[in-house]
């Protein structure tokens, strides 16, 4: 008789009200299953647990949009997920100082040579490894329709598809905005300074971004006041804000926009941003503005690094590819067929252009929490037509926050790459 007849027949001898469990497939009784706490939810959490399934490790996973608070809430309360995975290597950063989180280096759980820089800290400043990218995106880049290619020139505001809502934090796709100005505009040094706190807000720098986004949000009150309410991804037709009810034609996003645009994502393709951005056109990429999920060990059983090492793992994160159609930062891996996937992943690993990690997703979660709200405030006072003489207010609001952060409070990281 099989050991599973034999448990079954346990369970009907001896049934009482509590029931009688069993164990799951691939799971042996008593085994812990990993538990690991991550933002993909709907169609995205579904395809990373069918990942998770032909790994045949025991897991749980909660996807959820307010992952800072859930996260805060279980190490507080002394149960914090084995793995976290999040794009926030600032917030990573605070749990490693407070040594909560597992060193990743010597534990054989990925190859570093796989994960070049800036996924993976490589000199200046860099320390011991806490946290691992599981999955890339590019910044960086304007979506358009593959009918309409627009001319390689700064657009006016009518043009551009822009929502600031969201399900949890709100206000980041205005801070892809300033960074990618930044970083188009002053180059990937002066990003990398003001990244680690060593270039103040109210720099020209800085200030000279923010106030390019402003003239373009001039343009039309109206429109301005559109995007402060409008979801990211788009109305309920499940197509985005590119292909929705609008006559937009372009949309500032990263990589991931494609989710979005549903049955017509393969209507949609890419190019750099430079030269469609406000104060521009900045005739050459000075760098690639690119996005993680990055996962951390806040346990060290062996079956969290079990897992973890085969998300990380060349062949891991080739079966995530073929599955979900996402980009890994693994320089092994092949992305799927087609132009636009290619193109992707070209500027995700390719060593010829800088490539720098986002802004705020470095920043400590205070000074990030400040920069959303500058954008969404920036937005406000455009919709009122009283946006220029507010700038100066508002830069030097979040350099305060800055000002009150400790230098170790800074994700110790290389915030850009270096071409070869």
């Amino acid at each position: 008789m099989t050991r599973l007849r034999t448990v079954l027949l346990v369970c009907a001898l001896l049934f009482t009200a509590s029931g009688c469990e069993l164990a799951a497939p691939g799971q042996t009784e008593g085994e812990e299953k990993v538990t690991i706490l991550g933002t993909w939810t709907g169609r995205q959490g579904e395809q990373f647990e069918a990942l998770l399934e032909s790994f045949d490790i025991p897991y749980e996973y909660q996807g959820t949009a307010a992952q800072r608070e859930v996260l805060l809430s279980q190490v507080q309360a002394g149960e914090p997920p084995d793995i976290v995975i999040m794009p926030g290597i600032g917030e990573l950063a605070e749990y490693a100082y407070q040594r909560r989180l597992k060193r990743l280096d010597g534990l054989g759980v990925y190859n570093k040579g796989e994960y070049g820089p800036p996924w993976q800290p490589s000199g200046k400043g860099a320390g011991p490894v806490h946290w691992v990218p599981l999955r890339a995106d590019l910044k960086s880049i304007v979506w358009h329709r593959k009918d309409t290619e627009p001319t390689k020139s700064p657009q006016p505001l009518a043009s551009w598809c822009i929502g600031m809502g969201d399900d949890g934090p709100s206000g980041w796709p205005g801070t892809d905005w300033i960074e990618d100005l930044v970083l188009q505009d002053s180059g990937p040094k002066a990003y990398e300074r003001w990244v680690r706190g060593d270039l103040e807000w109210t720099s020209p720098e800085v200030r000279d971004a923010w106030l390019a986004w402003g003239s373009l949000l001039a343009q039309d009150a109206h429109l301005a006041k559109t995007a402060l309410t409008a979801d990211h991804r788009g109305p309920d037709n499940g197509n985005g804000l590119l292909f929705g009810k609008g006559n937009c034609t372009l949309e500032h996003q990263g990589s991931f926009a494609p989710f979005f645009y549903g049955d017509r994502a393969n209507e949609a393709t890419f190019m750099d941003s430079a030269q469609l951005l406000p104060g521009g056109p900045y005739e050459k990429v000075k760098a690639h503005e690119v996005t993680g999920d990055f996962a951390a060990l806040f346990s060290d059983s062996t079956q969290a690094r079990k897992l973890l090492g085969r998300l990380a793992s060349q062949s891991g994160q080739q079966e995530w590819v073929d599955l979900a159609r996402v980009f890994s930062a693994n320089n092994k891996v092949r992305p799927r067929s087609g132009d636009v996937e290619g193109e992707v992943a070209e500027r995700l690993t390719s060593p010829d252009t800088p490539r720098c990690l986002d802004a705020s997703d470095v920043m400590p979660p205070a000074v990030r929490d400040a920069f959303h709200e500058a954008t969404l405030l920036t937005l406000t006072r455009y919709s009122q037509g009283r946006g220029r003489e507010s700038v100066k207010g508002i830069l030097e609001d979040v350099q305060l926050v800055q000002k009150n952060q400790a230098k170790n409070q800074f994700a110790p990281t290389d915030v850009c790459s270096t071409p070869q």
